[in-house]
Formats: C-alpha cells, structure tokens, sequence
C-alpha cells in the first residue's frame, strides 16, 4: 500500500467512526449514486414549461374566486412570484388569465393544468428513485396525477398562506420583532409545504418522523436561498446578458430553478439516508461498509417490475489486487438472481480469485 493509498484510507477510517462526518458523506454519495444532478436537471426542464401554464390557471382561479378584491390577487400572485428573486417581476408582467367564459374556459383551464402537471410527475418520478421505490410499486398513471393535483392544490393554499404572512409582517412594521416574526412564519410555512410535498410524492407509507428532518433542512435552505437569491440571480443575469440579451431571463429561471431542485433532493437524501441507516460509506472500496452493501443493496431490488419477480444481492468478500485477504487475493463481486414465476431464472455472478503471494 502506497503513502498516498494509507493516508486517504485513514481519512476514510476516520471519517466512518465519526457520525458527524459520515453522516454528510454518505448523503451527498446517495446524491452521487442516484444521479440527482441528472433529476434535478429534469426538474428545471419540467419546471421551467409547467411554470406559465400554472400561472395562467392561478391568475384565471383568482380572478373567479377573489373577483371584485384585485388588490388581493395580486398580493397572492406576488407571493407566490416572490419564490423567484430578481426575476419575479419580469415574469409577472407576461402572465395574465385565459379568456372565454363557461365551458370554452372550463376546458382551457383543464388543458392547461394538464400541460402543468410535468414537474409534479417528474418529482414524484425524483422522489420514488431517492426512496428506492421498487417500479412495481411506483403509482400507475392515474394515481400519479391524482397525486400531482394533491401537491398543486397544496402549493395553491401555501401561496394565499405566504400573501397572509406577508399582510402581517407588513402591518407590523420593520421593527427586528417583526422581521424575526416573518422569517419564523415564512419557515413554518416552509416547513409544513416540504413535510406535505415529502409524503405525498413519494409512494411509500412514511410517517411525519420520517421527512421532517429533510423537510427542516429544505425549510431553512430555501429561506436562505431567497435571502441570498437576489445576488445570485442578479449575478447571473448580469453574466448573461452581455451574451445572451434577451435569453438571459430564461437562463436566470433556469438556474433559479435547478438550484431550488438541488437543495430539494439533497433534503429527500437526508431522510432516506437517516431512515435507513445508510452511513457510513467508504471513500475508496473494498472492503464495502455497511451502508454501501445496503444502499446497493436498495439499488438493485429497486429494478423490479413485475410482482413475478424477484432480486437478491449477495456480496462475497473480496478486496483490491494486492490486499490480502485470509491468505488469498480476491475481487470484490456480487451475484444478483432472478425468478420469474419459476418459469425463468437467471443468474449473474462475477468472480476472481488468485493465491496471495508468499
């Protein structure tokens, strides 16, 4: 074993023994393993084509519900655009409601909701890879709209929750009580979106335990993100515009949203990774710990699709050329089976094995 190999794999000793060190490795390694650079790139995508279609039917509902109070729809609407620093403004100024009146309007409200609905599936889609949902069990494609809607109305409710906070902070002032008082509401309020949101995009029976770390975690996070949002996207639509003109407010969103969607993933792989006991994980392998044999583990019995089928891992001892084990030198392997209702079995094995030297 080299100087270098020694060093790092003491770091990693270290660094597994040590909760408050494994704990944030193993997240961001579920985070790598998951490819939820790779989700949360899907979700801007979505996010970015969903965002005006859901903010034509919200202007249209507002305008039928609060009709005759113009002055609270745009506090609502406001609110809800104020989740986009620096930009919210430009994008308020090219939404306005459908037009029509009975069922030409009832069914423009549908399509457009419909084409709405692309990030709430592709979360859902985001969520159940995190959990390791296997793909038997993911939701049908009625389900998951049903699901979609659930986390729309929701969000619906928050905004005129977030317009509320905002009323009362305003009323008090800008003493420190109330600018403290509006960041308490504004994480409560956060806090209890991301609990709901957590639940109900994911297609496994957790319990308010099981997301509220994450959920605390994505509720501090995002108020700090808006906090420093301003900079951020001020930053990068300065950047832009020298090249892009125009496209720079698209490129703004975009990195609005796909920073938003980061943090939000990396709050689900909390949870998972608390839940399942999925720490500590090696910097450089093998041997495996526990936590990469079950995560692996998790990985694999995920790629089930039908209820015929079924996955076993099986990892054999093994370790580096050149680090011996028990006398023998081995490759690190595992063994995957499969049967499909007894009528098919295949198996996959990988194994290496040649005698230590002397």
């Amino acid at each position: 074993m080299n100087p270098v190999e020694r060093a790092i794999r003491a770091v990693d000793g270290f660094q597994q023994r040590h909760t408050v060190l494994a704990f944030p490795f193993a997240v961001v390694k579920k985070f790598g393993d998951d490819e939820a650079g790779h989700l949360a790139a899907l979700l801007a995508y979505y996010g970015f084509f969903s965002l005006f279609p859901l903010l034509l039917v919200m202007v249209t509902v507002l305008g039928f519900v609060l009709q005759g109070n113009s002055d609270l729809q745009d506090s609502v609407l406001h609110s809800a655009l104020a989740q986009f620093p620096v930009i919210g403004d430009q994008i308020r100024s090219n939404v306005h409601s459908l037009s029509g009146s009975g069922l030409s309007l009832a069914v423009g409200i549908a399509g457009t909701l419909w084409g709405g609905l692309g990030v709430m599936n592709a979360m859902q889609a985001a969520m159940n890879r995190v959990w390791d949902v296997r793909k038997r069990d993911r939701p049908n494609f009625w389900k998951s709209k049903i699901r979609a809607l659930m986390m729309l109305a929701l969000l619906g409710v928050a905004a005129v929750a977030s317009a509320v906070v905002a009323g009362i902070v305003s009323a008090g002032g800008h003493s420190p009580f109330t600018v403290a008082g509006g960041v308490v509401l504004s994480l409560a309020l956060n806090l209890g979106v991301f609990l709901l949101a957590f639940r109900i995009l994911t297609a496994r029976n957790l319990t308010w335990g099981d997301v509220l770390p994450g959920a605390a975690v994505a509720a501090v996070a995002w108020v700090v993100l808006q906090t420093a949002g301003g900079y951020i996207v001020g930053h990068q639509l300065k950047s832009a515009s020298q090249v892009y003109g125009l496209f720079a407010l698209v490129i703004g969103l975009l990195a609005w949203m796909y920073l938003g969607a980061q943090v939000t993933l990396y709050a689900a792989e909390v949870n998972v990774v608390r839940k399942e006991r999925l720490w500590p994980r090696s910097l450089v392998q093998p041997p495996l710990s526990r936590g990469d044999k079950d995560t692996y583990r998790r990985a694999a019995i995920a790629e089930e699709r039908r209820p015929e089928e079924s996955v076993s891992v099986r990892f054999r001892l093994g370790g580096a050329a050149g680090h011996s084990i028990s006398g023998r030198t081995s490759v690190a392997s595992h063994s995957i089976v499969a049967r499909m209702s007894g009528t098919m079995s295949a198996r996959s094995s990988t194994t290496s094995e040649t005698p230590s030297a002397a």
